[in-house]
C-alpha cells in the first residue's frame, strides 16, 4: 500500500515502534501550544508510540507512558516549548465525565493536547484538530492516517509531507 499525497491527508505505513516514535517526533517538533491531536484506533495500534515521539520532539526528558488509570499526564517540554498533555480517554463513559474531570483546561490551555479515545468525545472537540487514525497492519506494522481540520493542520500535514517525502512538483 502506498501513500496517498493529497493536500488534505497523509497516508503512512510505519513499520516499527521506533518509527511511529520517529514520526510522532517530526509532529512534536513542529508542534505549538494549543494544538490538538486526536488519536484514533485499536489497543496496540501504536498511539502511545506516537505520543513518545511527539514528547520527544517537544523536548521531553523522561519516560512517557499511556495515562489509562489517571486520564491525563503532564509533560515539560524543552526551554520555550510548551507542555504536552496526554490524555486517554479509554475508561471516560462520554462527554460530560470528560468535562468533569476538566477536559476544556487541557483543550484550552497553554500546551499541546494528545488525545487517545477522541471519539468517545467527538462532539466536545473542538472543530479545528489534527486527526490521526491508527491501524495494525502486521504484528509490527502500522497505518497512520492524518486528517487536518482547519488551515493550521493542513499546513502542518503539508510540512510533514515535505519532510518526509521531499518536494512535490
Amino acid at each position: 500500500m502506498s501513500p496517498i499525497l493529497t493536500a488534505n491527508t497523509l497516508d503512512i505505513i510505519s513499520h516499527s515502534p521506533a518509527q511511529t516514535q520517529r514520526l510522532g517526533a517530526r509532529l512534536g517538533a513542529r508542534a505549538q501550544a494549543g494544538d490538538v491531536y486526536c488519536l484514533e484506533g485499536d489497543l496496540g495500534s501504536g498511539k502511545t508510540s506516537f505520543v513518545q515521539g511527539i514528547a520527544q520532539g517537544l523536548g521531553v526528558a523522561g519516560p512517557v507512558t499511556s495515562p489509562t488509570f489517571v486520564l491525563a499526564n503532564v509533560y515539560r517540554g524543552a526551554a520555550g516549548r510548551p507542555p504536552l498533555y496526554h490524555l486517554d480517554l479509554y475508561r471516560i463513559s462520554g462527554p460530560q465525565e470528560a468535562l468533569d474531570f476538566g477536559l476544556e483546561d487541557y483543550l484550552y490551555g497553554e500546551g499541546v493536547v494528545a488525545i487517545e479515545w477522541p471519539e468517545r468525545i467527538r462532539e466536545i472537540l473542538p472543530q479545528e484538530c489534527l486527526w490521526i487514525s491508527f491501524r495494525c497492519l502486521d504484528a509490527t506494522k502500522r497505518g497512520l492516517l492524518a486528517r487536518p481540520r482547519g488551515a493550521r493542520y493542513e499546513a502542518l500535514v503539508a510540512e510533514l509531507q515535505r519532510d518526509i517525502y521531499g518536494g512535490r512538483d
